[in-house]
């Protein structure tokens, strides 16, 4: 925990040490994310890099930076930002949508996750020799994911958002979480075993797998056929805030559970925002109240910067001095984008721009970034899944092909011939 000295020597209220700091990086976050937006990048990006440049100021003492970074109570409020990150994620993604974006779309997010995941995992061979395979799979699971909100902007930003070529990356983008979300459920569980002495067999990873499954089926399920009651169970409080209360504490209930069933808390929360849909709270809506998309976002506003900001402060630059280190940041930079573009040739339909799909699946974003925090969270015979060195490279990889997506999508959206509508 940070700690003051109150005047006349007394150890201070230990609030006030966190407002100090959350008052930093909330400064941070909204600076970095203005910068950012004014140069046509998410302002997402600016909050991380605003925090590696905090994080890496030689001028900043060394003890502060210490604390910021292990600070528990900062670090529990970055973890429920996270939480609050994946619910607002799910929340965007219509499940309905999901159920009828077309083979194409499927076929492309699982070519999009097993490529990015087996080159990720070939590159922690050949650059990580001295990690286990338990990091080297998460590695490849940090590659995995797609940011659909970087790719959905820029599509709209073009004036091609209702093209074929928008519409299988953004199908894509939203199943291409879920299976990542999956494969982290399994690497996470042979971690967890391995941890405590224990070896799994294939059939007992097929059963990790069919878990994980039916986690996020039976949640949704249950979802759909519990939350329209809840909900209009919660539309006869009188009081205010009901609705928001009401969604975080469904979020919350569901990252339980998965944490229950030996899964990341992240992927219940997503499959709670995934649930949600508007008609379920019309009740609300009806009597004038705002939507749950917009009640989370003043949440959301303060608790998930303060999870990227954090992110941005734990990546050691130094450390990507040494070029063996350089060497893994650019190697995981290409294997994240050469994955992607092999996605690409999964593409079904006639005159679809495959390129242009494999470029929209290129941004790693938000998502990556929490898995690759999970992965400094778990432990594996004594070590974390991933060490800072190996975090900082992932976060590099992250910002990268962040940064490149939308440039390359402009690039060949000049040179590509339109697509029918």
């Amino acid at each position: 925990m940070l700690t003051l000295v109150a005047a006349g020597g007394a150890p201070a209220d230990p609030v006030a040490s966190l407002v100090l700091a959350l008052a930093l990086i909330l400064l941070v976050a909204k600076l970095g994310g203005d910068l950012a937006m004014r140069i046509g990048q998410p302002a997402v990006l600016g909050e991380l890099i605003g925090g590696i440049v905090l994080g890496n100021l030689p001028f900043v003492g060394q003890e502060f930076l210490g604390r910021l970074k292990h600070d528990p109570m900062l670090d529990m409020l970055g973890r429920i930002g996270a939480l609050i990150l994946l619910f607002e994620v799910g929340l965007e993604s219509s499940l309905k949508h999901l159920l009828r974006v077309g083979l194409s779309s499927l076929l492309v997010a699982t070519i999009g996750v097993i490529g990015p995941f087996v080159l990720g995992f070939g590159v922690g061979r050949w650059l990580l020799p001295g990690e286990s395979d338990y990091s080297h799979a998460f590695v490849g699971a940090v590659l995995c994911a797609t940011s659909v909100g970087i790719t959905a902007r820029v599509f709209k930003d073009l004036g091609k958002l209702q093209t074929p070529e928008a519409r299988i990356v953004l199908g894509a983008a939203v199943i291409d979480d879920v299976l990542g979300l999956l494969v982290l459920a399994v690497v996470a569980a042979v971690a967890a075993a391995a941890n405590h002495g224990a070896t799994l067999s294939g059939f007992q990873i097929a059963a990790s797998v069919v878990k994980a499954t039916a986690f996020v089926v039976g949640a949704v399920v249950l979802g759909i056929v519990l939350s329209p009651r809840l909900f209009r169970l919660a539309a006869r409080l009188r009081s205010r805030g009901v609705l928001l209360a009401s969604g975080l504490s469904f979020c919350f209930v569901l990252a339980w559970l998965a944490d229950q069933v030996g899964l990341a808390p992240i992927v219940g929360a997503f499959a709670a925002g995934l649930v949600l849909e508007d008609a379920y709270y019309r009740d609300f809506t009806a009597r004038g109240e705002a939507g749950l998309g917009q009640l989370i976002e003043p949440v959301s506003h303060f608790l998930v910067p303060v999870f990227f900001v954090l992110m941005g402060i734990r990546t050691d630059l130094k450390a990507l001095a040494h070029p063996e280190l350089l060497g893994v940041a650019g190697a995981l930079t290409v294997a994240a984008i050469v994955g992607k573009q092999i996605c690409g040739l999964a593409v079904l339909e006639k005159n679809v721009d495959r390129v242009f799909v494999g470029l929209g699946m290129i941004p790693r974003g938000e998502v990556g970034l929490v898995v690759a925090s999970l992965g400094q969270e778990m432990v594996v015979r004594g070590e974390p899944m991933i060490d800072p060195a190996t975090f900082s490279a992932s976060v590099i990889m992250v910002v990268v092909t962040t940064l490149i997506t939308p440039p390359l999508l402009k690039w060949r959206s000049g040179r590509a011939p339109p697509s029918p509508p």
